[in-house]
């Protein structure tokens, strides 16, 4: 999997001031939303609050990966938000998050979702990756950055 196959400049934002993991959780909702229109973003947001609660979709080293999935969906969608300040997520090792990427997929793509979940831990394990994306501001850089890992 490539991340360009998954993310466009359009569904990052660099630099978003959230107060909190429902907002970050929202606006990841609505970077996904504009992705896919049949799917409204508090549709969205609905199946990623639905996902917490089954646990935290934090990584630790400040990263999450809230996913959902629909069956209103073709294909697999991402979006990409960093954070002004880390917000509480309930991660693993109790550090707040910063960098979240967000994944829809379709109902049915079961191990599609597994296998792109996979991926992007294995990405955001990397501490040079971690510290690149936390230094830049331009979106179209953000995807170079994800698009080479």
């Amino acid at each position: 999997m490539n991340v360009k196959d998954i993310l466009t400049v359009d569904r990052i934002v660099c630099g978003r001031d959230v107060t909190s993991k429902k907002k970050a959780l929202e606006t990841t909702a609505a970077l996904l939303g504009s992705a896919e229109a049949t799917v409204p973003a508090h549709a969205i947001a609905g199946g990623l609050f639905a996902r917490e609660r089954l646990g935290s979709t934090g990584l630790g080293e400040g990263v999450a990966l809230p996913h959902t999935r629909s069956s209103n969906v073709g294909r697999a969608t991402g979006a990409f938000l960093k954070l002004d300040r880390p917000v509480d997520y309930d991660a693993p090792d109790g550090e707040p998050v910063d960098l979240l990427f967000g994944l829809m997929v379709p109902e049915e793509s079961t191990e599609e979702h597994l296998q792109i979940l996979a991926r992007l831990a294995e990405m955001f394990s990397d501490p040079t990756l971690r510290s690149r994306l936390r230094r830049s501001v331009d979106p179209t850089e953000v995807l170079g950055i994800l698009s080479g890992a």
